[in-house]
């Protein structure tokens, strides 16, 4: 019980060398919305060393429309990372405070923002509390997936109007190979909810049937295992959307939760022969908390449903 706090987290923050692995990654994902201004922000970087390359994707929305949309999948490799300072296609990150404090700031004509996620529940690594060393997520997805919740404030200005934002969000960083491909489909709610309590639970669907998670459980005092998930969800008219969802889980102290959502926000991702729709949405809990939060769902193609 408990999260593990031996472990140097702080290195991932900077360059890990893949060691020649071919599909070797790092990235790092930031999301952000504040319910008062229905603002919010969806920010993923990819860096692949042995490609080599990096791709960026920064979508800004607002009432759940998009009022910034770029998506970047072919620059050039760089070896900097949020540690010192990163810099990829006009927005610079920087990790001020090695994974309690970051700061993104991005600015052009007609879009600019200025945003720092500061710790709410420190970073774990999603993969060792699963205790699925072998499962594929951890070899064909990542070595570690660190994720954790943080209050965001800043602003962005989108032709002259500046629009506040004051909220929360999920962020993580992962190293090692990343195989989209063996990935049949896969499904993921982050909710963070107004009690205080966050989920982080992924379920991978491989190319032969077969299931594998990624899960842990923010109970208001620190991170705990996550023991059994059920997750329904209803797909949308739309192509890889998905019009509401309805998870149930177990935590390691055997206590049962669920909760409800519905979408306010939706993108799709292009990753060449797969997909990912992120979509925000908002989460309501069995005794009727709120919370709020990312669901992500990936398609490998050509997408011909779940068996």
């Amino acid at each position: 019980m408990s999260q593990n706090t031996s472990q140097n987290y702080e290195q991932y923050e900077g360059l890990i060398s893949g060691n020649g692995n071919p599909r070797w990654s790092q990235s790092y994902y930031y999301n952000a919305y504040d319910p008062a201004t229905k603002t919010g922000v969806l920010i993923r970087i990819g860096l692949l060393e042995n490609v080599p390359e990096a791709n960026t994707w920064l979508i800004a929305f607002k009432d759940g429309l998009p009022v910034f949309t770029r998506t970047n999948l072919n620059l050039p490799y760089t070896t900097t990372r949020p540690l010192e300072g990163l810099e990829l296609a006009g927005m610079r990150v920087h990790a001020e405070v090695p994974l309690k404090r970051t700061r993104i700031t991005f600015a052009m004509q007609d879009f600019s923002l200025d945003l720092v996620w500061d710790e709410l529940q420190p970073m774990e690594d999603c993969i060792a509390m699963t205790q699925d060393k072998e499962g594929s997520f951890a070899r064909e997805i990542a070595h570690i997936h660190l994720e954790g919740t943080s209050t965001v404030r800043g602003h962005l200005i989108h032709r002259g109007t500046r629009m506040e934002l004051n909220g929360q969000g999920f962020r993580d960083i992962a190293a090692g190979p990343r195989n989209w491909d063996a990935l049949q489909h896969y499904r993921l709610a982050w909710p963070i909810f107004e009690n205080g309590m966050a989920l982080s639970g992924i379920r991978g669907i491989s190319t032969n049937g077969g299931s594998a998670y990624m899960r842990m459980f923010h109970d208001g005092q620190r991170w705990l295992r996550v023991t059994h998930i059920e997750d329904q969800l209803e797909f949308g008219s739309e192509p890889f959307t998905v019009a509401s969802a309805h998870w149930r889980f177990t935590d390691e102290l055997d206590r049962s939760y669920e909760f409800t959502a519905k979408p306010l926000f939706s993108w799709l991702f292009p990753l060449d022969t797969f997909v990912l729709r992120e979509q925000w949405m908002e989460y309501r809990m069995s005794d009727g908390t709120l919370g709020y939060g990312l669901f992500e769902t990936g398609y490998r193609l050509p997408w011909v449903g779940l068996a």
